[in-house]
């Protein structure tokens, strides 16, 4: 059986990650973390868990570290405190926050706000995309599970990009996402049912931290510089990232090259669904699951693709790809405990 603890279980992703978990056949919970709840039934925080006796305690790097991997579900700024003592007691990691997924050192400060403090990390830590770095992260003791919002761009767009069907100098990228995104801890008015109800709104225009590891993948997949003009929209949903994509076509791209792109990409991948013909994603077919839904249309008149993903924010966007990267590490089947179908409707 392989020991897992995870550290911050009772934010949104930490508690998904319980609940993954809980159903893995190969998983041991040795160990949930939490700053607010320490001493609490973890079901007493989250009705859905109460099957189940995990008493929370207060982060202990020591006990901790005696798992053979640690979910880090702390806030941007929190896990590079501690993961490296985590490291050095053998243990492996897994860290949902933003700490590691940018190379940059020196990007850090603009775009989150603080100063580094283990960057000789950075350069270690394998990005936890499956699908674009499936073979470091199969040896990889430190993963930077992806952002939320760059999974969903990342899977719509890097087909084209891989293939050097588009303009890699700047990408167009429009998401929408539930309010669930935003983290449980958070009391912002706007986050209130009454508030967020029947209303959708942009925030952080080009500002979002997410930018920079948008750039960082897509200039990786397109070998040259990407440039990415974001912008983030909270709609009044619980779960779920709908993604449009909009990237300049070279000359010589045809329709039926780029359709091909999209199914040799994902033809093969357990969680990429391709959308064609008529078809196209929606995020209610991603709820609760590890799917998520492409798809890529043409405008020729505009010598454009518009390409579009949906998937579960707190599924796909955190919690069970960081179990998908866990079981590729460990060498397990990618799809255990994460196999299920979306719920619906």
């Amino acid at each position: 059986m392989i020991k897992v603890a995870v550290v911050g279980a009772t934010g949104y992703g930490g508690a998904e990650l319980v609940r993954l978990l809980s159903g893995h056949p190969e998983v041991a919970l040795t160990a949930l973390t939490s700053r607010t709840y320490a001493g609490q039934r973890l079901g007493d925080v989250y009705p859905n868990l109460a099957p189940f006796d995990y008493t929370l305690e207060a982060l202990d790097v020591e006990a901790v570290g005696r798992a053979d991997v640690v979910f880090f579900g702390l806030p941007h700024g929190e896990a590079m405190a501690h993961v490296p003592a985590v490291l050095e007691r053998g243990a492996r990691v897994i860290d949902l926050s933003g700490d590691f997924r940018l190379k940059e050192a020196a990007l850090y400060p603009r775009w989150y706000g603080f100063e580094h403090t283990a960057p000789g990390l950075l350069a270690e830590a394998a990005y936890g995309l499956v699908e674009t770095h499936r073979a470091e992260l199969a040896s990889a003791r430190l993963v930077a599970n992806p952002g939320c919002y760059p999974t969903g761009a990342l899977l719509a767009t890097l087909p084209l990009l891989r293939a050097g069907l588009s303009d890699p100098a700047e990408i167009i990228v429009d998401s929408k996402s539930g309010v669930s995104g935003a983290g449980r801890t958070s009391l912002k008015l706007a986050y209130h049912y009454p508030e967020a109800n029947e209303d959708v709104s942009a925030y952080a225009v080009g500002t979002h931290r997410h930018t920079p590891e948008m750039e960082q993948e897509m200039a990786a997949a397109a070998g040259s510089p990407v440039r990415v003009l974001f912008t983030a929209h909270l709609v009044p949903a619980t779960r779920g990232i709908f993604t449009t994509a909009y990237l300049s076509l070279r000359p010589d791209a045809t329709r039926d090259a780029i359709e091909a792109a999209y199914l040799e990409a994902y033809g093969d991948e357990p969680f990429g669904v391709v959308c064609g013909g008529g078809a196209w994603p929606h995020t209610k077919a991603t709820y609760g699951s590890n799917f998520a839904h492409v798809a890529v249309r043409v405008d020729e008149r505009a010598q454009r693709a518009v390409c579009l993903s949906a998937l579960d924010n707190l599924g796909k966007g955190m919690a069970s790809q960081a179990v998908q990267c866990m079981n590729l590490m460990f060498g397990l089947p990618e799809a255990t405990a994460v196999g299920a179908p979306a719920a619906y409707p």
